[in-house]
């Protein structure tokens, strides 16, 4: 796997009329990776999705795209990035004409993935994108999206307006989406929709990234499971009750692997974000 960043990001600020989205955050991501962007909204998830596709401008600090400053917005960056955002408009026009007029810009665009991913959803090429509902557009620009084959893929909340079905499709067509070249960065609150999908996992809250760690670092470090004893649970890193018993996070000691459940552990860096981050720092020399 390429160990050169995909993303630099260096002292990063910005701030919307005066109010402060960003203050000094660095970041590295790699290629090979389906990154998790996990927080509440607001907490400005599509603010740095939309900086690294170069929409908005750093009001200081830097931002590197394979090399390139995204705000200057060249041919050969756009080619190989491409953001899926939460809202969107789509023309009065059928699919397949849609994709017929955008594909030229994406010189590596995929006519046989895009069709089976739309097959995959079921989704309609001739029909009117504007006569689709929500849920058929979103499914219908995420297929457009992964056929382009960008080096750098970034949805914002991608799973609103899917099903439960198309959620679970939507999970097997990005997982098979990815190679060591590129990288997905999926911004969403919806924690479970991530489940089993996700390589590494980085939560935001005002503006910092309080998390972000590999789904292989978390399953070494903590060990996620149900729990009747009242002991167990009060020195537990966090604890939450279940009609099961208590679900419970606590120290993997032995370093056995355990699965991560990934909204209990969202919930726990929110609340007890140094009881668990702790665990993860690098010892001393």
């Amino acid at each position: 796997m390429n160990n050169s960043p995909l993303v630099a990001i260096r002292d990063f600020e910005f701030a919307y009329r005066r109010k402060p989205v960003f203050k000094g955050l660095s970041l590295s991501l790699q290629p090979g990776y389906i990154y998790g962007l996990l927080g509440r909204n607001g907490t400005g998830k599509s603010t740095l999705l939309r900086s690294i596709a170069g929409l908005l401008f750093p009001d200081s600090g830097t931002i590197s795209v394979m090399d390139f400053e995204p705000r200057k917005r060249q041919p050969a960056f756009l080619q190989n990035v491409f953001l899926v955002p939460e809202e969107f408009s789509l023309p009065g026009i059928s699919l397949n004409q849609w994709v017929r007029y955008n594909s030229p810009f994406y010189p590596k665009f995929d006519r046989k993935l895009f069709t089976r991913a739309i097959a995959d959803f079921a989704v309609p090429a001739d029909s009117k994108l504007t006569e689709m509902s929500y849920g058929q557009q979103k499914k219908a620009l995420i297929s457009f999206a992964l056929a382009t084959n960008p080096a750098l893929l970034l949805m914002d909340e991608p799973t609103n307006g899917l099903d439960i079905l198309s959620k679970s499709q939507f999970r097997k067509v990005i997982a098979g989406s990815l190679n060591e070249n590129n990288c997905i960065i999926i911004s969403t609150h919806q924690v479970k929709d991530l489940e089993n999908l996700i390589d590494r996992v980085m939560i935001i809250d005002e503006g910092s990234i309080l998390f972000d760690q590999t789904i292989y670092n978390i399953s070494r470090k903590l060990d996620f499971r149900l729990s009747f004893d009242a002991e167990e649970t009060a020195e537990a890193l966090y604890s939450e009750s279940s009609l099961k018993g208590n679900a419970i996070i606590t120290h993997n000691a032995e370093g056995d692997d355990s699965r991560p459940d990934l909204e209990m552990l969202y919930k726990a860096v929110m609340l007890q974000g140094e009881k668990i981050t702790r665990l993860f720092k690098e010892p001393k020399s």
